[in-house]
């Protein structure tokens, strides 16, 4: 039986994946966090195979926790399921420590097969991600500018780009607006741009939003 673990803030989100799991005779959620420190406490007193984690989670984002369990050593392997594109987030998941990398808005079968896999320690990739992956090993020296910002400086481009304002980012990922607006800052400097109007059409030709 693989033993599973959801952490996404949506609870009708996380009642969906557990549903889709629920027809899998092999499968068994133990548990529900709907954030980091709800996380915590759960891992302290459940075990499992398998940590079903959405990349936006509000205060600590899915990606510093994938980092964070990657430096205790947890025994325990990720399956990162997001309602971002796989060119956004997907490679960088996986070289956070992530065994899988899943788009919520795909066929529901592929996440049973995904859980599976990544249970049995073998990694779970789309046709998708694995062409990008091979494109990042043969193409190495044409890496786009947004590769070298951090996970949460990539995460404050997307969502100015998706048109939230620093209030609603602050609010969302339990940020002050001071701080994302430190992010901010700090996107416009690595990128080369002058403001939110420029960001946003880098995003949108570097597919990191849909037009």
């Amino acid at each position: 039986m693989i033993k599973v673990i959801l952490c996404d803030d949506h609870a009708l989100i996380r009642r969906g994946i557990r549903d889709t799991l629920s027809d899998a005779t092999d499968i068994e959620v133990v548990g529900e966090a709907g954030d980091y420190g709800e996380l915590r406490s759960l891992l302290r007193a459940t075990s499992c195979d398998v940590l079903v984690l959405d990349i936006n989670l509000p205060g600590r984002s899915g990606l510093d926790v994938l980092h964070v369990l990657k430096d205790e050593g947890a025994t325990m392997r990720v399956l990162v399921v997001s309602m971002y594109p796989e060119d956004q987030y997907a490679i960088r998941a996986l070289r956070a420590g992530a065994y899988g990398y899943v788009n919520k808005g795909g066929d529901p079968a592929l996440l049973v097969t995904a859980v599976r896999t990544v249970g049995q320690g073998r990694k779970y990739v789309t046709p998708e991600i694995a062409q990008m992956l091979v494109e990042s090993l043969t193409t190495p020296t044409s890496e786009a500018a947004h590769s070298k910002l951090s996970d949460r400086e990539l995460q404050t481009l997307v969502m100015i780009a998706s048109g939230k304002r620093l209030s609603d980012i602050a609010e969302e990922l339990t940020l002050s607006p001071k701080t994302v607006s430190v992010y901010r800052a700090r996107v416009l400097e690595k990128l080369g741009l002058s403001n939110n109007s420029e960001l946003t059409v880098y995003a949108i030709r570097n597919g990191l939003v849909g037009q």
